[in-house]
C-alpha cells in the first residue's frame, strides 16, 4: 500500500515539480505537485487535497494560504512546511539535495 504525497509551492513550475519528479520513483509512495496560486501551472483543487495522505508545502505562507483556501477539506492531512524559498531552477541539484535531506524523514521506509 502506497502512501499519497502532494508537493504544493506558488506556481508548480519549479520547486513542486522537481520533488514530485524526485520523489516519484521511491516505491512507497505516489506523488503530485500543484500551485496555491490561482494562476499556477497546475492549481491546486480539493480533490487533490482529498486525495493527499500528506502534503508538503515550500513556505510558511503557503501553509497559510492553504489553510485559508481548503480549510474544510485539511481536517484529516498531515502538513510539513519544508522551508526551502523561491531561489532554486527545476531539478537544480541543489535544490533536490534540500529536497531530500527535508523530506525523506517524513516518508515511510523505501
Amino acid at each position: 500500500m502506497s502512501m499519497r504525497v502532494l508537493f504544493i509551492c506558488s506556481q508548480n513550475r519549479l520547486r513542486s515539480p522537481t520533488a514530485e519528479q524526485v520523489f516519484a520513483s521511491w516505491g512507497s509512495i505516489e506523488t503530485a505537485s500543484a500551485g496555491i496560486n490561482n494562476d499556477a501551472d497546475n492549481p491546486l483543487t480539493a480533490e487533490l487535497i482529498a486525495w493527499a495522505q500528506l502534503i508538503f508545502v515550500m513556505e510558511r505562507v503557503h501553509r497559510d494560504k492553504l489553510s485559508k483556501k481548503f480549510r474544510a477539506q485539511l481536517k484529516e492531512q498531515r502538513v510539513v512546511c519544508l522551508d526551502i524559498p523561491d531561489r532554486y531552477d527545476f531539478m537544480e541539484p541543489a535544490l533536490i539535495q534540500l529536497l531530500e535531506t527535508k523530506v525523506v524523514p517524513h516518508l515511510p521506509a523505501r
